[in-house]
């Protein structure tokens, strides 16, 4: 997982409220074993339309996505998450996020950001003509109109992101605290050593 930590750029000002993992990626989409390509049917319902937002030169492959309230609703696919990634998203702000999404976006290395209603109808407005400014260290989003909203994020998820560390990442970052507890439990336990850690 690639670490975030500055995203800056364009933003899609979507807007939309109690958008759907269906919408973000169609039932059809999910016979794919592999993440690649899944931005092609990113959007695919909304992208009917030749003037839409996601098709559009000027915002193609903008970072950000600033989203209305209970983005992600619905099914728990993951590929909802692997899809915005293949779009070129790699934050999406909102007033509120359905808890599945949020937590497929997280291990996939998206930040997800809550913003009050206010401050994400201001980013949409400003979306529409200039770029955007994600700070997570200091955990901010910043316009070049001097606007300024601070967010909140859960320090693990925070360290994670910031560290580039999915969930095999944490694992092997205690590679050597596992191995020392399985010399241990070698000498401790020699019984075992015909069992699982005898393969190890």
């Amino acid at each position: 997982m690639e670490p975030v930590n500055q995203i800056e750029g364009r933003a899609y000002p979507f807007g939309q409220k109690n958008v759907d993992t269906d919408v973000i990626i169609p039932a059809h989409w999910l016979k794919t074993i592999t993440r690649e390509g899944l931005g092609r049917g990113a959007f695919e319902s909304i992208r009917k339309d030749p003037d839409n937002l996601f098709d559009s030169a000027e915002f193609s492959g903008s970072p950000i996505l600033v989203a209305g309230d209970n983005f992600g609703c619905g099914s728990s696919r993951e590929h909802a998450a692997w899809a915005l990634l293949d779009l070129g998203v790699k934050a999406v702000i909102a007033p509120s996020f359905s808890d599945i999404f949020s937590g497929n976006a997280f291990k996939n290395g998206i930040l997800t950001v809550v913003l009050p209603q206010a401050a994400v109808d201001r980013l949409v407005e400003v979306a529409r003509t200039d770029p955007i400014h994600i700070d997570l260290e200091n955990q901010t989003v910043t316009t070049p109109f001097q606007d300024r909203f601070s967010f909140e994020i859960d320090p693990f998820r925070k360290h994670c992101l910031l560290n580039g560390l999915d969930e095999v990442g944490l694992t092997m970052a205690r590679d050597a605290q596992i191995a020392a507890f399985e010399g241990t439990v070698r000498e401790e336990r020699p019984f075992l050593a015909n069992g699982v850690l005898a393969a190890a």
